[in-house]
């Protein structure tokens, strides 16, 4: 039997759990590449996974790697996210992918159509499997009125006085307490300063945490018709006042000021300063969180979806984080190799959600894989 190819693009901790999910199916043969070669030597104990050396920011060099793949799985820098979006869709590549590019993926929608490509992009945890539940419950409803979604990961055993670890990049979490976030409230999209709406939520594994608004919904801006939504990130308590005084202090400013005879920006500084107290610990367990309500209508009853997942580091594998944002790339990747998924165009989970046995099939996939995922519906008085 003929085996898929797939090539995984970005060595990092994401890039290596989707690898390592390839490989363990008899049917894949995997190849993994990056410019690190210390990433890329963190998968020499599969040594069926083949390894690449490779500047993925050269498009020439990016295209040629790809080239005799049957599939395509993206686990890269965010900077490099679109022009090698183009790149794969030019080579008429099916792909998957879960870098969190700053540019709107849709715009290449026509070009992947063109050249017959199915390309699911944002299909990590949240964007991913929030967007996935949000496209759920717009298909079994029979009207969604508002959705919000709560995600967060975060220590088990937090630490003081920030009580938290960074499972990215510092200066990739500061852009969450920076960057205005963009919300849908009354059909209108409007924006919202980084973590305003401040609210409590208890959560039964995870105790009383913090929610605040981010922006996160994406695509979902644009491709479903629900009056009202938000996304909302999760702190232990006290979080976001400390994240508004560094914020108003101007410690996240990415200008440069003058500082005994230099030029610095002070998010770097901060960044440099943070990364050490928000390191994980060798001993340290994290988890993930996430909670996608909607409200609406159904058969004339006034209800409410409700969509848990909570996901704890397990002994010996990657972490939740890693997990929850692999895991539904590396599935949804495997239905598109299958010929599961036929849809072409590039296309978001929400998108996804109306295919029959979709949605199902991803949760029963996570669940197999130790992340699980519950749905209620419940009567709204």
């Amino acid at each position: 039997m003929k085996k898929h190819k797939a090539i995984v693009l970005g060595c990092g901790m994401i890039g290596q759990t989707i690898a390592r999910d390839l490989a363990s199916d008899a049917d894949f043969e995997v190849a993994v590449a990056d410019i690190s070669p210390a990433n890329l030597q963190r998968l020499a104990d599969v040594p069926s996974i083949m390894t690449h050396e490779v500047n993925l920011g050269d498009s020439a060099a990016l295209g040629k790697v790809i080239s005799s793949a049957d599939i395509v799985l993206g686990a890269l820098p965010s900077v490099i996210g679109i022009q090698s979006l183009r790149v794969i869709i030019e080579a008429s590549k099916p792909y998957c992918d879960i870098t969190f590019m700053p540019e709107d993926a849709m715009s290449l929608d026509e070009l992947a159509k063109k050249h017959g490509v199915t390309a699911v992009v944002d299909c990590g945890v949240s964007p991913g499997l929030s967007n996935l539940c949000v496209g759920y419950a717009y298909k079994e409803m029979d009207r969604v009125d508002s959705t919000v979604i709560y995600v967060g990961g975060l220590p088990k055993n937090p630490r003081p006085p920030y009580f938290y670890t960074a499972p990215f990049a510092p200066s990739d979490v500061i852009e969450e307490y920076t960057r205005p976030a963009r919300l849908v409230e009354g059909g209108k999209i409007v924006t919202r300063e980084a973590l305003s709406e401040p609210e409590l939520i208890e959560f039964p594994q995870a105790g009383e945490l913090e929610a605040f608004n981010t922006d996160g919904l994406r695509s979902l801006l644009n491709t479903v018709k629900i009056p009202d939504m938000k996304e909302k990130t999760l702190r232990y308590p006290g979080h976001i006042d400390l994240m508004r005084i560094f914020r108003e202090t101007g410690l996240f400013n990415k200008s440069p000021i003058e500082v005994e005879g230099g030029r610095v920006r002070p998010l770097d500084v901060t960044s440099k300063l943070l990364f050490p107290m928000w390191k994980r610990q060798d001993d340290d367990t994290e988890f993930t969180v996430m909670r996608v309500m909607a409200e609406g209508e159904k058969d004339g009853q006034r209800v409410r979806m409700t969509v848990d997942l909570y996901d704890e580091d397990q002994p010996g594998k990657a972490t939740s984080m890693a997990r929850t944002t692999a895991f539904p790339c590396a599935i949804v990747a495997r239905m598109i190799a299958r010929k599961q998924l036929t849809a072409r165009g590039v296309l978001p989970p929400e998108l996804l959600a109306s295919e029959p046995g979709f949605y199902e099939g991803v949760v029963s996939e996570l669940n197999n894989r130790g992340v699980k995922m519950t749905c209620e519906l419940s009567e709204v008085s």
